[in-house]
C-alpha cells in the first residue's frame, strides 16, 4: 500500500456494519484517505445484518448513521465534509424527508450536495444512497 493512501478497515465486530463482509466480497474500502481528502464510499439503508427497512425514512436514516460511523473512524464529524452526493431512486417522494433527516446531521459548515434521482441502486429495495467526501484532519 502506498503511505500517501490510507484505505480504512473495519473492525470485524463494528455495531454499525457488522463485518467487513460486503467490503470485501465486492473489493472495495469504505473509505480512503488521499491527498488531505477522506473518500467515503456510498452509504446504503441497511441494518448490521443485511436486512433493508422498507420505508425510505429509515433507509435515510441509516444512510446518514452509516456515513457517521465512517467519518468517527476517520476522527471526523459531519462538520469535515466537502462534498455529499446523494442518490435517490424516487427523488420526488424522498427529497423532503431527506433534507429534514439531512438537517439533523449537517447543522453548519454546509458541503457542496449534489442531489441525483436514478432508476436503482444495488437491491432492487434500496431507495436511497449517500457518496461523501471529507476533509482529513492533520495528525
Amino acid at each position: 500500500m502506498s503511505s500517501h493512501i490510507q484505505r480504512l478497515r473495519l473492525p470485524d465486530n463494528d455495531p454499525t456494519f457488522g463485518s467487513n463482509k460486503v467490503f470485501d466480497l465486492f473489493q472495495y474500502a469504505p473509505a480512503v484517505k488521499a491527498g488531505g481528502l477522506v473518500f467515503i464510499a456510498g452509504q446504503v439503508g441497511i441494518h448490521a445484518d443485511g436486512s433493508v427497512p422498507e420505508r425510505a425514512e429509515e433507509q435515510i436514516e441509516l444512510a446518514f448513521k452509516r456515513l457517521g460511523a465512517i467519518l468517527a473512524h476517520e476522527g471526523l464529524g459531519f462538520e469535515d465534509l466537502v462534498e455529499l452526493v446523494s442518490y435517490h431512486v424516487r427523488i420526488d417522494e424522498q427529497l423532503t424527508a431527506f433534507r429534514e433527516i439531512k438537517e439533523r446531521y449537517i447543522v453548519r459548515d454546509f458541503p457542496a450536495w449534489t442531489i441525483l434521482g436514478v432508476a436503482s441502486l444495488a437491491r432492487p429495495n434500496l431507495l436511497i444512497e449517500i457518496k461523501a467526501v471529507a476533509a482529513a484532519r492533520p495528525r
